[in-house]
């Protein structure tokens, strides 16, 4: 078993379910939390050479960019409709980052066989 592997999956699973986590309990702490997920996860990707690790890391930028500006809107503002809105894009990325990485998975599967 890759454990390199079973890590980075984990982290961008973990980054999906922490901002679901937010847009059901919608508390400062839980978007936090997501936002500091979701960059670890965007970290692991650095340096990354795979079949689709531009998309990955694109990806992974895009839910960064949605949930640092939510965490600013949720603190600032105190606008928790806007900070929900962002955090929906983010679950949209996360999302096709899930995506992209169970077509790298069943290519590279296809590639061992």
């Amino acid at each position: 078993m890759d454990w390199g592997k079973v890590l980075f999956i984990f982290f961008i699973l973990m980054s999906l379910t922490s901002t679901v986590g937010f847009l059901y309990d919608q508390s400062l702490v839980m978007l936090f939390i997501a936002g500091g997920v979701n960059i670890l996860s965007t970290i692991l990707k650095i340096g990354v050479r795979s079949y689709m690790s531009a998309e990955l890391m694109a990806a992974s930028l895009v839910a960064d960019l949605h949930l640092i500006p939510a965490f600013l809107y949720m603190q600032v503002f105190d606008n928790t409709s806007v900070a929900v809105a962002l955090a929906l894009g983010a679950v949209v990325a996360n999302i096709v980052s899930i995506v992209f990485v169970a077509i790298e998975s069943v290519k590279s599967y296809n590639d061992y066989n």
